[in-house]
């Protein structure tokens, strides 16, 4: 309870669980009853207790706690049962220590397969139909873009340091195209015209859990798109394909060959490699310098390439077009960061802008003369 009024948190909790619930005997939490006889629980651990939240949970007849009811309501509803799919997400996370975005990755292939059910009359209700972040604790962390002067700065690093050199063309497409590091893994000689500096995506590159390569469809239908590239990322490409070593044999992988990239066992580059890569570039940068670089993923830099053409004007249409984004919202919420001082940047070029054409309008105003005037 914050000022006598439940928080943001315990309100989804409290919405979403639809059970009995109730003020505790101090006023300031909040006690909710609800039937769970299939509940998962680890008899070794008195309670489920994050601190963090003020969340805790008390099976009945696994532990020695007790709670006293007070009659004190906040609902009118009946002591509910929680179903078996909010428990199995609940497990997932509290048992399992999966990771909020790895669960909502899971919920969103459950949910749409048990909806099909729901539409077919086998199920009356979707299990798998509510809103997440009422059942779990969103502990998952927001990935910022990096700032231009940091761009800067570990673009430099790597292109002069011995070691990462090699990698600075690929640093750098990321950084200046956006592109899903799985798609950017996929490209082929064919996807990368020169002459008319444009990149073809239709396709991604994954690698399974039992190692196996294939070619899937992007991520979303608007992620198939052809990518304009300047002339300073075509000259990066250009790089990338006059020191491609060719493989002993061009392994084709669901009919698609020529890779631009291969690690030094002739296999294809996935974004595990990257990823590992980065970390690495990462480390030894803040190895060496007392101001510390933030952690810079591939994605990183794909949130930074969004944020940056967002800072510039670009049209928010074609951003999402760049992007390969299916939803306009994804585009303007979740990849751009725009603060204070970018906000007071854009005012003062706004006014900039305002007094130069204050200008040129006075300099194309004529004077009047008398002859303009006619006597009547």
């Amino acid at each position: 309870m914050e000022d006598g009024k439940l928080n943001d948190f315990a309100t989804e909790i409290v919405e979403e669980l639809k059970t009995y619930a109730e003020l505790s005997i101090s006023g300031t939490g909040v006690h909710l009853l609800a039937r769970a006889p299939r509940l998962f629980y680890d008899r070794e651990r008195y309670y489920i207790n994050n601190r963090k939240y003020g969340l805790e949970i008390y099976p009945a007849g696994v532990t020695t706690k007790f709670i006293v009811t007070t009659g004190n309501a906040i609902n009118d509803f009946d002591i509910n049962e929680c179903t078996d799919a909010k428990l199995f997400l609940i497990k997932l996370q509290q048992e399992d220590g999966k990771s909020y975005s790895s669960i909502h990755t899971i919920r969103g292939v459950l949910r749409p397969a048990f909806q099909m059910a729901v539409d077919d009359d086998i199920l009356v209700k979707n299990p798998f139909g509510f809103q997440l972040a009422g059942v779990l604790v969103n502990d998952s962390v927001t990935r910022e873009a990096i700032t231009k002067v940091q761009m800067r700065k570990i673009l430099k690093f790597v292109h002069d340091d011995v070691v990462y050199c090699k990698y600075y063309e690929v640093v750098y497409i990321l950084l200046h195209t956006g592109m899903r590091i799985s798609e950017f893994c996929g490209l082929t000689l064919k996807d990368i015209d020169l002459e008319k500096r444009i990149v073809n995506i239709d396709h991604q590159l994954q690698r399974t859990s039992d190692m196996r390569y294939i070619i899937e469809t992007t991520k979303t239908d608007a992620g198939t798109r052809k990518l304009p590239i300047t002339e300073d990322v075509a000259q990066m490409f250009q790089a990338i394909i006059e020191d491609r070593k060719s493989p002993k044999v061009e392994k084709a992988i669901d009919g698609y060959s020529g890779f631009l990239f291969y690690d030094e066992n002739d296999m294809h580059l996935v974004a595990m490699h990257c990823h590992h890569r980065f970390n690495h570039m990462v480390g030894r940068y803040n190895d060496i310098y007392r101001v510390q670089m933030p952690n810079i993923t591939p994605h990183v830099c794909r949130h930074t390439y969004c944020s940056n053409m967002a800072k510039s004007g670009m049209n928010p249409k074609t951003l999402q077009y760049l992007m390969g984004h299916s939803d306009i919202s994804v585009t303007m919420n979740v990849y751009t960061y725009i603060g204070f001082d970018d906000a007071k940047e854009e005012l003062k070029r706004m006014e900039e802008f305002r007094k130069a054409q204050a200008e040129i309008e006075k300099k194309n105003e004529k004077p009047m003369s008398q002859k303009m005037f006619k006597v009547v």
